[in-house]
C-alpha cells in the first residue's frame, strides 16, 4: 500500500522555474516512462481495471502471459526512482497518469488516492529539479468505458476525456508547464482496430478511422477546456509517432509515393491538429472512410497544439506500387538493414528528415523529442550490468540527427529517451529491453546500464544541450 494519508503540501508547494530571457531557453534532458507499464498496483487503492489489463488476462494476447500486475513496481519505488533520476543528471520526466488509478470507472467519482500518488510525484520531481512532463492517455484506457460505452467508437467519448483531464489539470496544473493529452494515437487506431493486436482487439479499418477521429476530437475538447481553466498557462499538445519515407527512386513516382505515404502516417493526426482536417491525400483517397469534422470541432482542433512532441524510432523506403494500400505505396526497406530487436531498421537520416518536414509543415513549432530509443538484445553480467554499446550508439546517432535537424533551423527544445528502465513492453511482454536502466526480473532491483552512464555524462557536459547539439557535439 502508499501512504495511508490523503497527501496535504504542509509548506510552500514547489513551483514552475522562472522563466527565462526572450529568445533563451533551457533545453530539457529527460527520460520517458508509461503508467501501465511501469507502476503496477494493478488492483490497489481503489484503483480500477484498464484494459490492457483485461487484455494481458487473456491467455495469448501478450508474450509468456507477461502482465501489468506488477510491472517494475514504481507505484511503491517512486521516491527511490526519483533518486535514480537524480544520478542520471536527468533535467526532465515524462509520465502518464493513470486515468483509472484517477478514475476508477472513467467517469463519475474520484479516487483521491490516486491523485495524491500524482501529486507526491511531481513535487518530489520539482524539488529534485527535475521538470514534469505529463501524458494524460497512453493507452490504459477504463475497462468500464469500453464495456458500457464501447470506447473509442463511442461520440460521447470526448467529453469525457474532457472532463477527467480537467480533474488531473485541477490539481497539478500549477506545477505542471508541459502537458500531452495522448499519446500516439496512431498506434492506438492501428493496432486495437486494424490489426487487432492491441485492445479493444478489433480488424475492422472503418471502426479504427472512427476511434482515430473520435481520439482527435477528444484531444481537441481537453486543449479547449485546458487553455480555458485557471491553470492554463502552460503548454498542451498531444504525442506523434512516425516515421519517414524515403524514395526507393529519383523517379517522380517513388518521390510521389513517398510523400503520400508520410502524410498518412504523421499527418493523419498531425494536420487535424494544425489545420482542422485530414491531409488532402487521405480525403481523396479514403473517402467515406474518413469521418467528417463538424465545424465546431475544426474550429477547436485547428492550432490544437502548442509544440510539436515527437516519438521516434525508425523509417522505411517506399516506392510507388499500384493497389498496394490507399497511398499506392510499398515498403522496400532491404532486409539486411541494421535493426533493433524489434526488427525497426536504424535510420537517424529518417529522424532529420522527419523534425525538418514537421517544421515546415507546422509553422516552425518548438519540438520536443517526446521518445527516441531502441531495444537491445541486453546480456547482464554477473553483477546484473549492462553494457550496451549497441543501444549507445543508437542514441549517439539520433542525437546527432537531432543536432543536424538543429543546425537546419528545427527548434528543439528537448529530447527523452524511451525508455527511463525496462519495463513491460505491451504485447511483448518483457521480452524487450529499452531501459537505460536494468529492471531486474524478480528482485526489480535498478541497475543503470552503460548507456544510462553515457548519457548522464552527456547531460552534465551539455546543461544547455541546444548549443552542444546543433554543433554536433554529441561524444
Amino acid at each position: 500500500m502508499t501512504d495511508s494519508y490523503s497527501y496535504q503540501s504542509n509548506a510552500v508547494p514547489p513551483q514552475r522555474a522562472p522563466a527565462l530571457p526572450a529568445g533563451d531557453y533551457e533545453f530539457f534532458w529527460g527520460a520517458a516512462t508509461a503508467a501501465y507499464q511501469i507502476e503496477g498496483a494493478a488492483r490497489e487503492d481503489r484503483k480500477g481495471p484498464s484494459i490492457w489489463d483485461e487484455f494481458c488476462g487473456i491467455p495469448g494476447n501478450t508474450l509468456d502471459g507477461d502482465t501489468g500486475e506488477m510491472a517494475c513496481d514504481h507505484y511503491h519505488r517512486w521516491r527511490a526512482d526519483v533518486e535514480l533520476m537524480r544520478e542520471l543528471s536527468l533535467r526532465a520526466y515524462r509520465f502518464s497518469v493513470s486515468w483509472p488509478r484517477v478514475m476508477p470507472r472513467g467517469r463519475g467519482p474520484v479516487n483521491p488516492t490516486g491523485l495524491d500518488f500524482y501529486d507526491r510525484l511531481v513535487d518530489t520531481l520539482l524539488r529534485a529539479g527535475i521538470e514534469p512532463f505529463v501524458t494524460l492517455y497512453h493507452w490504459d484506457l477504463p475497462a468500464a468505458l469500453q464495456s458500457e460505452l464501447n470506447g473509442w467508437l463511442n461520440p460521447d467519448m470526448p467529453a469525457i476525456f474532457a472532463d477527467y483531464a480537467a480533474v488531473v489539470v485541477e490539481r497539478l496544473g500549477d506545477r505542471v508547464a508541459h502537458w500531452m493529452t495522448l499519446n500516439e494515437p496512431w498506434v492506438v487506431a492501428t493496432a486495437g482496430y486494424f490489426e487487432g493486436v492491441h485492445p479493444p482487439g478489433l480488424r475492422d479499418r472503418a471502426a479504427g478511422y472512427r476511434a482515430g477521429h473520435n481520439l482527435l476530437r477528444a484531444h481537441a475538447y481537453a486543449v479547449a477546456g485546458y487553455r480555458a481553466s485557471r491553470c492554463g498557462t502552460g503548454q498542451i499538445s498531444f504525442a506523434l509517432n512516425s516515421s519517414f519515407s524515403f524514395p526507393a527512386s529519383d523517379s517522380p513516382e517513388d518521390a510521389a509515393a513517398a510523400q503520400r505515404a508520410v502524410e498518412n502516417f504523421a499527418g493523419w493526426f498531425g494536420d487535424p491538429c494544425w489545420f482542422g482536417d485530414y491531409p488532402a491525400v487521405m480525403r481523396e483517397r479514403l473517402g467515406d472512410l474518413l469521418p467528417a469534422f463538424s465545424a465546431e470541432d475544426a474550429a477547436l482542433l485547428r492550432r490544437s497544439m502548442d509544440f510539436i512532441a515527437l516519438n521516434y524510432y525508425t523509417s522505411d523506403i517506399v516506392r510507388h506500387a499500384a493497389g498496394a494500400g490507399p497511398m499506392d505505396a510499398e515498403v522496400v526497406t532491404p532486409p539486411d538493414f541494421r535493426r533493433t530487436e524489434m526488427n525497426w531498421p536504424i535510420m537517424p537520416d529518417g529522424f532529420r528528415e522527419l523534425l525538418c518536414w514537421l517544421s515546415r509543415r507546422y509553422g516552425g513549432l518548438p519540438v520536443y523529442v517526446t521518445e527516441n530509443g531502441a531495444a537491445c538484445p541486453d546480456q547482464p553480467d554477473e553483477h546484473g550490468y549492462v553494457d550496451d554499446q549497441d543501444r549507445i550508439a543508437y542514441l549517439r546517432s539520433h542525437l546527432s540527427a537531432v543536432g543536424a535537424a538543429m543546425a537546419a533551423g528545427v527548434n528543439v527544445r528537448g529530447y527523452f529517451v524511451w525508455s527511463l528502465m525496462d519495463n513491460l513492453e505491451w504485447c511483448e511482454g518483457f521480452s524487450k529491453r529499452f531501459g537505460i536502466v536494468r529492471c531486474e526480473p524478480g528482485t526489480l532491483r535498478r541497475i543503470i546500464k552503460s548507456s544510462g552512464r553515457w548519457y548522464a555524462k552527456l547531460i552534465q557536459s551539455a546543461r544547455r544541450g541546444a548549443v552542444a547539439l546543433a554543433a554536433g557535439a554529441v561524444p
